[in-house]
């Protein structure tokens, strides 16, 4: 059995990755979310059109999304010693993390609000409610349970790219995977590491679908 150092090591690895996931997934939504909201909004069909800033929003997100992770990593490097001293550890990783899930929050989160019945928008309109009641109180309402399915998405998501992060010291089971499991060869860890991450993104992924469940009144 591991001894109780490699225990120690594996259980601080643990905190590490729920630190950066769970971290770099709230800030990443608060990017995000605003980003998703301004490109329903301002698209040809939204309540508010506006083809420049739907126009600039989109191609944001595009960019942001078609830059492998990895790669962001290494070229945010610089702008993540500005932020917080340092270019490695698990709290140097969430600045690219945030970066990398920011676009593909605002997307789906876009896809989300864009499958609200378009009859519920325009009875809100009808009645006079302000184009921030309509959001607030409308399409984020009614889109809730596709939004919580969205977090479940991105925390999965996160995980990986907090794995992948190991690769340059980022913290967490990743660094544990990569320093133990392949620079000196101890298959034993790496496969526990990964038994690990496996039993992380089933978490959250059980946690996120009880809760939507929970939340759709169509059930």
């Amino acid at each position: 059995m591991f001894s109780q150092e490699v225990m120690e090591m594996l259980i601080k690895g643990i905190g590490e990755t729920l630190y950066m996931t769970l971290g770099a997934t709230i800030f990443g939504y608060v990017l995000g979310l605003p980003m998703g909201i301004i490109m329903v909004t301002t698209s040809k069909d939204g309540i508010r059109p506006n083809a420049g800033v739907y126009k600039v929003l989109d191609v944001i997100v595009n960019i942001g999304r078609s830059i492998p992770f990895l790669i962001l990593l290494i070229l945010l490097m610089p702008l993540t010693k500005a932020i917080v001293g340092k270019s490695y550890g698990s709290t140097a990783t969430i600045v690219p993390l945030v970066i990398s899930a920011a676009p593909f929050i605002a997307r789906m989160v876009e896809s989300s609000l864009n499958e609200v019945d378009s009859g519920v928008i325009e009875a809100a309109k009808s009645m006079g409610a302000s184009t921030m009641q309509i959001i607030t109180k409308v399409m984020l309402v009614e889109a809730r349970t596709s939004l919580i399915v969205g977090v479940t998405i991105t925390l999965g998501t996160v995980l990986g790219y907090s794995a992948m992060a190991g690769t340059i010291g980022g913290g967490g089971l990743g660094d544990i995977a990569i320093r133990y499991g392949y620079y000196r060869y101890q298959a034993d860890i790496m496969i526990v590491t990964v038994v690990l991450l496996v039993v992380l993104v089933q978490l959250f992924q059980t946690i996120g679908m009880k809760l939507s469940v929970r939340l759709d009144k169509r059930k």
